[in-house]
C-alpha cells in the first residue's frame, strides 16, 4: 500500500547542479525560486542570456589583450579577469531590475546607457577579429604610408641644411669650372702662340709665347691650389651630407621597428577600409549593432519577461525581513533599557547598603581623629577641619 503523502509535502522538487548554476547567473534565490514553478523556466532563460554574455566577453577581452600581450598565459588570464567583471557588472544590472522599477524609464535608462556603453566596445575586437585578414592588408598599406609620410618629415627637416651645404658645394665646383677654363684659355694662348697661329705670327718659343707661357703656369698653379682647397671643403660638405642620411636612415630604422599590428593600428585600419568601401559599411554597423545586443540580452531579457510569482516573494520576504529586522531592533532596545534600569537599581541599593554599613565606623574614626587632634596642641581647627574631608567625606562622581 502507498504512504498517505501530507499535502505541503507531495511535491519535492530538486534542481539540477545546471539549472542551479543558470539561476546564479540570473541572482535567483534558490530557497525562494524552488517553489515557484513558472519563473524557474524564466529565470533559467535569464541565466543562459547571462552566459552567453560572459562566453562573450571573455572570448573578446582574450583576443583584445592578444593584440598587445605575446604570452598566452597572460592575455588569457586577463581575458578571462575582465569577463569575470563583466559577469559582475551584468549580475549587478539585472538584480536592481525589480518588479517594482521595470516600468521607471530612468533606471532602465541607465542600465541601458552603462551595458550600451560596455557592449559598443566589445563589439570592437570582435569586429577586428571577423575582418582579420582585410585589415592585415589595410595595416599593410597604412604602415607603407606612415613610412612614406615619416620619411617625407625627416627630409623637410633637414632640408635647408642640406640645401645650404649642396648650394656651398656648386659654389665651390663652380669656383673650380671657372679656374679651369681660365687655365685651359691660357694654355691655348701658349699653344696658339708657339706653332704660329698666335698673335705675333712667329713659330717657336719667342719673347710673346715665353710670357704667355708663364701666364699659363700661373694660371694652372693657381687652379691647382684652389682645386685642393676646395677639395676639402667638398669633401667635408659631403661627410656632413653623408651624416645627416646616416640619421635619416636610423631614424627610418628605428620607425620601422615601431611598425606594428596592435589594436589601435586595426581600428584605423578598420576605419581606412570603412572610407574605402560604402559596402562594408553597412555590413559593420549591422554586426556591431548584433554585437552590442548581446550585452544588452541580460537587461534585455530581464526587462522584457513578465514578473511571476518569485518577484512577489521576494518583495514580500523584503518586506517580512524588514519588518522583523525593526521588531528585533526595537526588542533588543526594550531588554537593554531593562538591563541598564535593573542595574541602576541594584547599584543604588548597593551603594544605600555601603554607605550604612560604613556610617558606624566612619564616626568612630572622626572620634579618633578629634581625640587625636585634642591631644596635639599644635594643630589648629582648619587643619583638622582639612585631613577629615580629606580621609572621610566622600568625593561626588564626575
Amino acid at each position: 500500500m502507498e504512504k498517505n503523502i501530507a499535502l505541503s509535502q507531495r511535491e519535492s522538487y530538486t534542481p539540477s547542479s545546471c539549472t542551479h548554476f543558470l539561476w546564479w547567473l540570473a541572482t535567483a534565490e534558490k530557497e525562494i525560486i524552488t517553489d515557484a514553478l513558472i519563473d524557474r523556466n524564466r529565470y533559467r532563460i535569464i541565466g543562459m542570456t547571462v552566459l552567453g554574455t560572459w562566453i562573450f566577453a571573455t572570448a573578446t577581452w582574450t583576443y583584445f589583450f592578444s593584440t598587445m600581450v605575446t604570452a598566452p598565459i597572460i592575455y588569457i588570464s586577463l581575458g578571462f579577469f575582465m569577463g569575470f567583471i563583466i559577469l559582475s557588472i551584468d549580475r549587478a544590472l539585472i538584480k536592481g531590475i525589480t518588479k517594482n522599477n521595470k516600468r521607471k524609464l530612468t533606471p532602465l535608462l541607465l542600465r541601458g546607457l552603462l551595458a550600451l556603453t560596455i557592449g559598443s566596445f566589445m563589439a570592437q575586437p570582435a569586429v577586428l577579429y571577423m575582418f582579420d585578414k582585410e585589415i592585415k592588408v589595410q595595416t599593410s598599406f597604412d604602415n607603407e604610408n606612415k613610412k612614406i609620410a615619416k620619411r617625407s618629415e625627416l627630409d623637410s627637416l633637414f632640408k635647408n641644411q642640406k640645401t645650404e651645404l649642396s648650394d656651398t658645394k656648386n659654389k665651390l665646383l663652380l669656383q673650380n669650372e671657372t679656374r679651369y677654363q681660365e687655365m685651359l684659355e691660357a694654355k691655348d694662348h701658349f699653344l696658339a702662340e708657339t706653332d704660329g697661329s698666335g698673335g705675333s705670327g712667329k713659330i717657336g718659343i719667342s719673347t710673346i709665347a715665353k710670357a704667355k707661357q708663364k701666364e699659363y703656369e700661373k694660371s694652372d698653379s693657381a687652379y691647382r691650389a684652389l682645386a685642393m682647397e676646395n677639395k676639402i671643403k667638398t669633401d667635408s660638405i659631403d661627410r656632413a651630407l653623408g651624416i645627416i642620411a646616416d640619421h635619416i636612415k636610423k631614424e627610418e630604422t628605428r620607425f620601422d621597428a615601431l611598425m606594428n599590428n596592435g589594436f589601435l593600428t586595426r581600428i584605423e585600419a578598420l576605419t581606412h577600409l570603412l572610407d574605402k568601401n560604402k559596402a562594408l559599411q553597412y555590413r559593420y554597423y549591422l554586426i556591431v549593432c548584433i554585437l552590442m545586443l548581446i550585452e544588452l540580452m541580460p537587461v534585455i531579457a530581464k526587462t522584457l519577461l513578465p514578473a511571476g510569482t518569485y518577484d512577489e516573494k521576494v518583495k514580500l520576504r523584503e518586506e517580512m525581513e524588514i519588518e522583523m529586522a525593526s521588531y528585533n531592533i526595537h526588542r533588543e532596545q526594550l531588554l537593554k533599557e531593562a538591563y541598564n534600569q535593573m542595574a541602576f537599581e541594584n547599584d543604588k541599593e548597593t551603594i544605600s547598603a555601603f554607605f550604612s554599613l560604613t556610617q558606624a565606623d566612619r564616626y568612630e574614626k572622626i572620634k579618633a581623629f578629634s581625640r587625636r587632634w585634642r591631644d596635639e596642641n599644635h594643630q589648629s581647627f582648619d587643619g583638622f577641619w582639612e585631613k577629615i574631608k580629606r580621609d572621610i567625606l566622600t568625593r561626588q562622581e564626575n
